[in-house]
């Protein structure tokens, strides 16, 4: 279902919620490629509440333009309305999702995808969560420099030319503590609409990554 929710500057954004199968064990934000809010994303979505999570997937482009959903050929578009949009408002309107979700006595988790897989690293390091998961995360090093306030996770493919084993030893350099995994997989693995989706490193990842929020969003 679609609601609006209100970021600190009075943006409004639409977030698509996916209830939780039975009562909600924890809160999950999923955090968009740079093609909006997808209907693959969606089904992405359905995956965490099927596992006990109220999931939320903010439409992060919606500063630019709502609604704005790119078709997966069509890459540079996606990237030029990225450019359109600040760091510090698009991290405001994820907080305004945390907010959300930590106002139902929830703990809150970010999974993100390409471009929202960089932003999770940031959303670790400047929002009240308790766990990040990047899939294939860009721009990872633009977000260097800060600590990390939330555990992290990142799921990488070995022949992705975005993120490229030096680029995530940089990461693993300045941020020695966060869990990496790799897959003989190239870009975009877990998107089970793009001809670059592998079933296994895909199922293998959002395993791990259910695994995670399992130990950081349920236990005590």
């Amino acid at each position: 279902m679609q609601t609006q929710l209100k970021s600190r500057d009075g943006h409004e954004l639409n977030v698509w919620i996916e209830p939780a199968t039975g009562e909600a064990k924890g809160g999950v934000i999923i955090l968009q490629e740079i093609f909006g809010v997808t209907e693959q994303l969606k089904g992405v979505a359905r995956r965490y509440a099927d596992l006990g999570y109220l999931v939320a997937v903010p439409a992060l482009f919606d500063r630019v333009a709502a609604p704005t959903v790119i078709p997966f050929e069509q890459p540079q578009q996606g990237l030029q309305t990225v450019a359109q949009l600040s760091l510090e408002n698009t991290v405001a309107d994820i907080a305004a999702v945390v907010d959300y979700l930590g106002g139902q006595n929830l703990k809150v988790g970010v999974v993100g995808f390409c471009w929202g897989g960089g932003l999770a690293l940031r959303c670790a390091q400047t929002l009240d969560i308790h766990a990040a998961v990047s899939f294939y995360g860009t721009r990872l090093p633009e977000y260097l420099g800060l600590p990390l306030k939330a555990p992290f996770q990142g799921h990488f493919g070995r022949v992705d030319g975005h993120t490229p084993k030096d680029v995530i030893d940089q990461v693993q350099r300045s941020l020695p503590e966060i869990e990496v995994y790799w897959y003989d997989a190239g870009h975009a693995f877990a998107n089970d609409a793009r001809p670059s989706y592998m079933p296994e490193a895909a199922g293998l990842a959002h395993a791990r990554a259910a695994s995670f929020f399992e130990r950081y969003l349920t236990m005590p």
